[in-house]
């Protein structure tokens, strides 16, 4: 089933982002911009616990980190999760895959790009998007965790925002998983080594933030965090 939450292509983010418009216009593009979290609201409002799983669309299905992400899905299915991801390819593909094959539910919440991303083939429900900011907010909104697997400039956006809301108080004992170790070995390295020394981020501000190539490991730091902070 597929759902658009969002407003026609000719009054999405690209136009509203481009530079000042007439003010009607723009008063016409925040009211869409309304429908579109409404939309989401109404298509997301009854999928119950919720992970959502973030990572590249490039990743194929012979590929480690695919072959990982499948697992996930799986296992977080079978502990009574919902598992949303983006929709698409690759990484997405194989955690929607995992939570179809082990009978649990599978969520795409899509971004309309240019380009057409086509989801995939182990969706329950489908909805889609133009505006970033209102997607981010129905995950955040939706999801009582996420795990981050390797990917790229979108998937860093994903984390980095909703690592923002956890430092800074907006949202509490949010479980953030890194599955990939190596792959994030030099991100982490740069957070604990230049940032936290230069003094623009402190260890310990953003709690629940485990890296981990375990699949159990992640399931159950999840269930720890997410099952008891109510």
């Amino acid at each position: 089933m597929t759902e658009s939450a969002g407003p026609p292509h000719s009054l999405t983010e690209e136009a509203l982002l481009r530079g000042s418009d007439d003010l009607l216009v723009d008063f016409d593009r925040a009211y869409r911009m309304f429908q579109e979290f409404v939309g989401g609201c109404r298509a997301l409002f009854d999928i119950g616990p919720t992970v959502t799983v973030f990572g590249s669309a490039r990743f194929q299905e012979t590929h480690r980190y695919y072959r990982m992400a499948r697992e996930l899905g799986g296992a977080l299915a079978r502990r009574g999760y919902t598992v949303m991801t983006g929709g698409g390819p690759g990484i997405m593909e194989a955690a929607n895959r995992g939570a179809r094959e082990a009978g649990g539910r599978s969520i795409g919440c899509n971004i309309v790009l240019p380009y057409e991303q086509k989801p995939n083939p182990y969706l329950d429900r489908t909805i889609d998007f133009d505006y970033f900011f209102v997607r981010k907010v129905m995950l955040v909104k939706y999801s009582l965790a996420f795990v981050l697997m390797p990917g790229g400039y979108g998937t860093l956006d994903e984390i980095f925002e909703t690592v923002t809301l956890v430092q800074t108080g907006k949202i509490r004992r949010f479980p953030i998983v890194a599955m990939g170790r190596d792959y994030w070995h030099g991100l982490f390295e740069f957070i604990s080594q230049t940032m936290f020394r230069e003094g623009c981020a402190e260890e310990g501000e953003v709690g629940g933030l485990l890296i981990t190539d375990s699949v159990e490991e992640a399931c159950a730091h999840i269930d720890r965090l997410a099952r008891t902070e109510g």
